[in-house]
């Protein structure tokens, strides 16, 4: 930014911290940010002082290259494999060649979304409008994604005029309801961050309407993330209704996120929904067989704790498209929950296996 900008972010819940986290976290929320320094390839994680010490030097040379006048006004974040110590010199080449070509255009943010990226396919970019704001973003994130805190790394940017504190709010509040509700393989990162900067050029804004574009831009994100999951075949949507807390709802839809028998039956295009009454039985939330019912994509396969008639087939063929829907319905209370995640496939398995060898 070429002005001090209102910045916020939001973190990983691991206890296992990347240098990068540690170095950006105590800078947020602030109103003097300046820039944002991502790397791929290497997370630099779990590397211990050197690494703390060398995510430190990343933004001391990123402050040099564009003329801040403080390396505390440059936030950080890295992606990559986990446990080796970062390679200085190619850093520090990086960050010589790109500092005299940074372009605050449509062109330069793509050329980010596409430089984050590790094992993902397609670069993500998002923007909303916010009244005569604007609000965009980028993200990287294909596996090891799991909700506690979106589980990969984005940036979102705005020119409404906020200030830190409103930045923290509106930040949390998307994050909760779109980064934290997606699930693709139930693992959490140790480098989790999603930073917004707010520049004001644009003026004051109503942060209702920013809050509104701001999950916006998060929400298409996220998705985007899901629909990227490593080897994915299916985007699956888990929506929990009627049960006394949103807490309760949210448990049982991750307890059939996570279900690898649940992901293997939407990967073979089974409407196998013992698997997902299973999941949602040991998800810890009281209650007896008769207070559920189940349909996918549309279809009641289970009703009050009974199953019912249905057309395989024809629930077998919808799935096929790549799209499921499962809602799980209670009797016990007004709260809900959706949640996001994948099937599980050969291919997820074969890239994971593969990841370090």
């Amino acid at each position: 930014a070429d002005g001090p900008c209102a910045a916020a972010g939001v973190f990983t819940r691991n206890r296992v911290v990347g240098a990068p986290v540690r170095t950006t976290k105590p800078r947020v929320p602030s109103g003097e940010v300046r820039a944002v320094i991502l790397n791929s390839g290497n997370a630099n994680d779990c590397t211990g002082r050197q690494g703390e010490e060398d995510a430190h030097w990343m933004t001391v040379r990123a402050a040099e290259e564009l003329g801040v006048d403080a390396a505390e006004k440059v936030l950080l974040c890295s992606t990559g494999i986990i446990g080796h110590l970062l390679p200085r010199p190619a850093i520090d080449r990086g960050v010589r060649e790109l500092a005299p070509r940074v372009e605050a255009t449509a062109a330069g943010l793509r050329a980010a979304a596409v430089a984050m990226m590790t094992t993902d396919t397609v670069p993500k970019l998002a923007e909303a409008a916010a009244g005569e704001a604007r609000v965009v973003g980028v993200a990287k994130g294909a596996a090891m994604i799991a909700p506690s805190m979106g589980t990969m790394l984005a940036v979102l940017l705005t020119d409404a005029a906020l200030s830190p504190e409103q930045c923290d709010r509106v930040l949390r509040a998307a994050v909760d309801e779109t980064f934290n509700c997606i699930t693709i393989d139930g693992d959490m990162s140790p480098s989790d961050t999603v930073l917004l900067l707010a520049s004001g050029k644009a003026g004051p804004a109503d942060e209702a309407a920013v809050a509104a574009a701001v999950r916006a831009v998060c929400e298409s994100l996220a998705l985007q993330i899901v629909r990227d999951g490593e080897g994915t075949e299916h985007v699956v949507t888990v929506d929990v209704r009627g049960l006394p807390t949103k807490a309760e709802a949210r448990r049982v839809a991750e307890s059939v996120c996570n279900s690898l028998l649940v992901k293997t039956a939407v990967c073979g295009n089974d409407p196998n929904w013992g698997r997902i009454v299973c999941a949602a039985g040991y998800a810890g939330v009281d209650f007896v067989e008769e207070d559920c019912s189940l349909s996918i994509n549309g279809t009641s396969v289970y009703e009050a704790g009974l199953p019912v008639d249905y057309d395989e087939a024809a629930v077998s063929a919808a799935m096929a498209a790549g799209e499921v829907h499962i809602e799980l319905t209670f009797t016990l209370g007004e709260a809900s929950a959706r949640l996001w995640t994948t099937d599980l496939t050969a291919e997820y398995v074969r890239l994971n296996s593969e990841y370090t060898t």
